[in-house]
């Protein structure tokens, strides 16, 4: 699949998950970041809470989940992303944490999404 094709796709899915967590009270602040550290997805504040979102897509018949599909070199970039994102705009002192977003083909909806909170914690 071409990268732009690609992109298009994560973009679609991200704003499934946008979507999903606007209905559960998450504000979504900013999407798809990019800066030294990697790229981060979705930011929302959930509460007091400032928290980076990885957002996840497989299709049915694939191997492996969502969740499971991130690797990890890939916790350390988005671990360095939200340090680089909270470096550079001052915001050490936030109450922060990286969830994860698994969307996958439903069975009785047209997705199965799944939020785990707190999936990537810095060491």
């Amino acid at each position: 699949m071409a990268k732009d094709g690609k992109k298009a796709l994560g973009d679609f899915y991200e704003g499934v998950a946008a979507r999903y967590l606007s209905g559960r009270g998450v504000f979504i602040l900013e999407r798809n970041v990019y800066n030294r550290g990697g790229e981060i997805d979705l930011i929302g504040q959930d509460g007091n809470v400032l928290v980076f979102f990885e957002v996840r897509y497989r299709k049915t018949n694939s191997l492996v989940d969502p969740l499971s599909s991130i690797t990890p070199s890939k916790q350390k970039r988005l671990i360095r992303a939200a340090s680089f994102y909270l470096h550079r705009n001052n915001l050490w002192d936030a109450h922060t944490r990286i969830d994860v977003i698994g969307i996958t083909p439903g069975t009785t909806s047209k997705y199965r999404v799944q939020w785990v909170k707190n999936a990537i914690q810095a060491d």
